[in-house]
């Protein structure tokens, strides 16, 4: 906090062993009057002192004088302008103006904002560019969002999340400034997790999976896939396959390389994002306990882990549908809504090699949102829907999955998905026929 000799960056900064370091630069507003546009940016303080891009320009230089990278955050609760020429070209999942800001002709309104830029910063403008490529504009922040999002990445690492144990990380961090303590050391943060009795687990690294809408805890995670953009729709309820030339074999791909991209020794993981239950399922599949990891997702505001206990598995409601086109064997996990309808229609319309469908609810036999209350019940489930299919598969060489149920039980049940057999999971589009085979996994 407050380093020396970093220039203007200097309020927070994240030092780290290999470079990127990040070096953050805060300003706090008590009102909304002055969004960030370009006249907050290049207009000389006060006193007649530098504007806050050319010291962050200054700073940046200094920075980067020795070829190391580094990472540089502007933070504020003000907006961001949307009137503004280069403002507006932020995008709101990386805060950065790249590479939108470099659109446009030197004769454009965007092409003669970025020239102002240039001037004001002291840049040439292809420095510009090289600056706005690694200036993050981290705005808007309402604190009681930031502490939602706080609170969430608390969880999400293992640790208390309740209002209490915000309270007292956040009490320590003012303590430390209090004592004029301006390094914060790893060492120093656990010692105090232990202090104040935070641990509520293990430590997790962070798995962000995007396909509907994007992450917020992307920038907290150890690694982040974003398919926002490569799936096909206008709306996180639209979004609902990958539209072409983007396939759902890439994105298995991108999936089933995560776990290389985690921190080495990683044995417990976080899963965030907004994904639909295809993706979850092979998260889970990914990550399968035969591997030893601990996985975690989030559901309904709960964290539903595959080590959560449970007292005896849940013996889940089965039906069959016979309809002999073949020796392999459908299976629904009717759980959120009841899919069998659907599914005999594709099955029987797609002429899927399948001797029947077995139907898998809730124990009571009713489909809903709901039925899965907690984490101990989902793995429950799950354990007593893989036991009744290593029985009833036992014949097939080929499996068919079709799911309607909660994402976190996507995910646990694809975790438990071992001495089975080859499955395809299918994805329900809506369109169409219905549902189409998104990803082949062995079990």
């Amino acid at each position: 906090m407050e380093l020396d000799n970093v220039g203007n960056l200097d309020d927070v900064v994240l030092l780290r062993d290999t470079p990127p370091s990040t070096y953050k630069q805060v300003k706090y507003a008590v009102d909304s009057s002055t969004p960030v546009n370009e006249e907050y940016l290049t207009k000389p303080s006060k006193d007649g002192g530098a504007s806050v891009l050319r010291k962050i320009a200054k700073a940046w230089r200094q920075l980067t004088a020795d070829g190391n990278s580094a990472e540089l955050v502007l933070v504020s609760n003000r907006a961001p302008d949307p009137g503004d020429e280069l403002v507006a070209m932020r995008d709101a999942r990386t805060g950065f103006l790249m590479p939108k800001a470099a659109a446009g002709s030197a004769a454009s309104k965007l092409g003669r904002a970025r020239s102002r830029w240039a001037q004001a910063s002291g840049l040439a403008e292809a420095e510009l560019h090289e600056l706005l490529s690694v200036l993050r504009f981290d705005l808007a922040q309402d604190m009681v969002r930031y502490q939602e999002h706080l609170r969430l990445l608390m969880a999400l690492t293992g640790l208390r999340h309740d209002e209490q144990a915000l309270k007292n990380g956040t009490g320590w961090v003012a303590e430390m400034v209090r004592d004029g303590r301006r390094e914060l050391t790893l060492e120093m943060v656990q010692s105090a997790v232990d202090t104040l009795s935070l641990k509520a687990g293990p430590a997790r690294a962070l798995l962000s999976i995007a396909t509907l809408k994007p992450d917020p805890m992307a920038a907290d995670a150890d690694h982040a896939l974003d398919w926002v953009d490569r799936f096909d729709g206008d709306s996180a309820f639209t979004k609902r396959r990958p539209a072409l030339p983007n396939t759902w074999s890439q994105l298995q791909a991108d999936i089933e390389a995560a776990p290389g991209r985690l921190p080495a020794g990683t044995n417990a993981v976080s899963v965030t994002g907004s994904i639909r239950l295809a993706p979850a399922f092979l998260v889970g599949a990914t990550f399968r306990m035969v591997t030893g990891t601990d996985l975690a997702a989030v559901q309904r505001g709960q964290l539903w882990s595959t080590t959560d206990s449970y007292d005896t598995a849940l013996v889940p409601e089965t039906s069959e549908h016979r309809l002999d086109q073949g020796d392999e064997l459908a299976v629904g996990i009717a759980v959120a809504t009841d899919l069998t309808d659907d599914v005999l229609e594709y099955l029987r319309g797609q002429n899927l090699p399948v001797s029947k469908l077995v139907a898998y609810a809730p124990p009571g036999g009713v489909a809903k949102d709901g039925s899965v209350p907690d984490s101990s019940a989902a793995n429950a489930l799950a354990v007593g829907i893989r036991d009744h299919l290593r029985r009833v598969a036992r014949p097939a060489r080929r499996m068919h999955l079709f799911l309607a149920c909660p994402m976190g039980l996507a995910v646990l049940l694809g975790n438990r998905w071992n001495r089975l057999c080859e499955t395809v999971i299918y994805e329900d589009i809506k369109i169409d026929e219905g549902y189409e085979p998104a990803f082949t996994i062995q079990a």
